[in-house]
């Protein structure tokens, strides 16, 4: 019979695991003290303030809840809002899925400068990007008076107010495809080309299967962004009441009117927006995970 030989593991990896275990352990005290601060953090900071909407628009009871959120101001109010990310979160679907596709799988001059270019919605402030706009399209701008000729009106209007969303929402679905495309790579695309697969197919049934949590997780928070922002669409609208004001200029003419009541009311729309898409976010995430 032959006896089996078996190594002990020498002590210095013994050692070094104890080494690790003690650098990240720490005392009890301190443990619930950073529990302590970052649930009191969220507290102060994010429930305290959502309770505070909720409180303040219920306030006068439901009658005159319903009745700030069913005026014909807050109706158009909506209706504007829902269509400026019912155009923006699509067109922002489709350029995102081109630029990921065009930065991870192929390479080119100025590969970089367009990545630069998805990125300049977070680097410019909201108001600067409305203000460029107001000096391209606008009655005094570059090209306004030129499509005021044939009867087009960008600036103060429902296509101003579309084009500021769309700018401000651009970056984020592109910027969920690329870093998960370039950790894929290319072999399952190019191991579906040598199968005879085209460029529509690859992507229906290769690319797009592989991120379609990534994909989903880009356009909830471009949605969420779209119906929420309020510098770029501030500057080009005009604040006209019942057809360039969105949900966010609402309430702040509502607030300024000193008619906190209704203007709580219409904010707690943007809150529950705010809920809806915690909790997608928060799916997304755990159903990404279980997969992988």
């Amino acid at each position: 019979m032959s006896a089996a030989i078996t190594h002990p593991r020498p002590a210095t990896d013994k050692a070094a695991q104890l080494e690790s275990r003690a650098a990240t352990r720490e005392s009890r005290a301190v443990k619930w003290t950073i529990l302590a601060l970052s649930l009191g953090f969220f507290a102060v900071f994010l429930l305290l303030p959502l309770f505070v909407v909720f409180a303040e628009a219920l306030a006068k009871g439901w009658s005159t809840y319903l009745t700030a959120l069913s005026e014909p101001d807050a109706l158009a109010a909506v209706r504007l809002t829902l269509l400026a990310a019912a155009v923006s979160v699509p067109l922002n679907l489709a350029f995102g899925i081109a630029a990921a596709w065009a930065v991870t799988r192929f390479d080119f001059r100025g590969k970089q400068l367009l990545i630069t270019l998805i990125d300049l919605p977070f680097s410019v402030s909201p108001v600067v990007a409305g203000l460029i706009f107001v000096l391209v399209f606008g009655q005094q701008g570059w090209l306004g008076p030129r499509l005021a000729e044939y009867g087009i009106k960008i600036i103060f209007s429902v296509p101003g107010i579309v084009l500021a969303t769309l700018f401000i929402t651009v970056p984020f679905v592109a910027r969920e495809l690329i870093p998960l495309m370039e950790a894929q790579g290319r072999e399952e695309e190019e191991a579906a080309v040598v199968l005879g697969a085209r460029g529509w197919q690859v992507l229906w049934h290769v690319t797009l299967p592989n991120v379609r949590w990534a994909l989903l997780y880009g356009v909830i928070l471009s949605n969420a962004r779209a119906m929420g922002e309020f510098g770029a669409v501030s500057v080009v609208s005009g604040h006209i009441r019942g057809e360039t004001n969105t949900l966010p200029l609402h309430v702040e003419i509502l607030y300024n009117e000193y008619n906190f009541a209704a203007a709580f009311a219409v904010a707690s729309l943007l809150a529950l927006l705010a809920l809806v898409t915690l909790a997608l976010k928060s799916w997304v995430e755990w159903r990404s995970v279980k997969e992988n």
